[in-house]
């Protein structure tokens, strides 16, 4: 057996054909991360001019050393042994001699499926093998981190799309489904735009994430060249929102006259029901009133409209994956993400596809978590968890990782 460099065309047709493949395993995903100063290797282990495994290899320069990481780990089945200590011991040597101290992966291997609406767990039945059979290859496991520590998330929210629409919909949680329908009312729709309108994904994410404009470009460009790749957004139609609002000021107006002339009877000021009414749509009229003054000020800064939520989709195989998306902050009382979520849910389902995957959420358990809204908004779309192993770390190369380390431990002492 031989491990080698493959060509582009090689890896895809390899990536295409393996059982289960992250889109970050792909040609597409290089193209973007070359674009970020990055150096790939597409590598191969084969036998009689047959690919048994292989793996995308990102090196990067840490303080100098060169380090590799493999997204999503190798394309290899990882219960059979014999291959994945043959591919070990292949990898190690060939990044060893191209003075690469050592590779990280995260690898596509599922710990636990979580169930949050049944509240299961279960376990996958390989998991203990697969680990096991990493321990013994040399290979370091960093942990099992709660939060986004690890080089990809190491939980992810998926939503099953293969039912019917009205089940699809009443399975999210019932004020996700008010804010939806809400959203809708204000004159909010759903658009599929162009890499010339990812300007807006970018300003709604920059004080999120440390993605720049070119790096939605270069996703948009790489998958889009495949076909696998929707960049959507959600856009207020103004005028409709002030007329909303028009008329549901007007209406709320009328119910609250009505309750104030109840008032008058000397009776109903000893009902306490009929007072905490009377309160709940004061409050609504006064909500109603701030969101007027709201809609009218839109439609004159704004007339033709404005983007307030988007997201960047990528299709793999029977999975859409919310590769990124934002809102406007400014606007998040309207709901908008609510409704961008759901509107992409019901698209991709009308599609075919048997997922939505979420992106990365954080430990479910926590009892104070600092992600907990982001947990708690994705859970609400009746979203399960995937919990995957986490990050691995394989040294290739014994003294310049020798001297990696201490080079840190020395920066350290410098620092304080």
């Amino acid at each position: 057996m031989l491990l080698k460099e493959l060509t582009e065309l090689e890896f895809q047709q390899f990536a295409d054909t393996f059982p289960t493949k992250s889109l970050y395993q792909s040609k597409e995903y290089a193209f973007v991360m070359q674009r970020q100063k990055f150096e790939i290797l597409f590598l191969g282990l084969t036998q009689n001019e047959k690919i048994l495994a292989a793996s995308l290899i990102l090196i990067d320069k840490v303080h100098n050393f060169k380090y590799a990481y493999a997204p999503r780990g190798f394309l290899l089945d990882y219960t059979n042994f014999e291959l994945f200590e043959l591919f070990t011991k292949e990898i190690k040597k060939y990044l060893g001699k191209r003075n690469i101290i050592a590779i990280k992966l995260n690898p596509y291997v599922l710990r636990y499926t979580h169930i949050p609406a049944k509240r299961l767990t279960r376990k996958d039945s390989q998991y203990d093998t697969i680990f096991e059979n990493f321990g013994k290859l040399g290979y370091h496991h960093t942990g099992y981190n709660y939060f986004f520590e690890a080089f990809k998330p190491r939980y992810e929210a998926y939503i099953t799309l293969d039912v019917p629409k009205q089940l699809l919909f009443k399975n999210i949680r019932k004020e996700f489904r008010t804010k939806i329908r809400g959203a809708e009312e204000r004159g909010m729709q759903l658009y599929l735009g162009t890499e010339n309108e990812l300007d807006h994904l970018y300003l709604q994410t920059k004080k999120k994430y440390p993605r720049d404009l070119a790096y939605f470009k270069d996703c948009y460009q790489a998958f889009h060249a495949t076909g696998q790749i929707d960049f959507y957004y959600i856009k207020l139609d103004t005028a409709i929102y002030l007329q909303t609002m028009t008329n549901r000021y007007r209406e709320q107006e009328e119910i609250c006259n009505i309750l104030s002339q109840k008032l008058v009877n000397q009776h109903s000021q000893h009902n306490e029901k009929f007072l905490n009414q009377k309160i709940e749509a004061d409050n609504l009229f006064n909500q109603y009133h701030k969101e007027l003054i709201l809609a009218t000020n839109l439609l004159k800064n704004y007339p033709e409209g404005m983007i307030i939520a988007s997201a960047l989709v990528v299709k793999n195989r029977n999975e859409a994956y919310l590769l990124m998306d934002g809102y406007d902050t400014k606007y998040k009382r309207l709901n908008a993400k609510h409704l961008l979520i759901w509107k992409l849910c019901e698209h991709y389902a009308q599609e075919g596809f048997q997922t939505f995957n979420l992106g990365g959420i954080t430990d479910l358990d926590l009892p104070k978590n600092p992600y907990r809204g982001l947990n708690d908004f994705k859970i609400g779309f009746h979203a399960n968890v995937h919990e995957y192993m986490g990050d691995m770390e394989l040294i290739t190369n014994n003294t310049l990782y020798f001297m990696y380390r201490n080079s840190i431990g020395i920066r350290n002492i410098l620092k304080k």
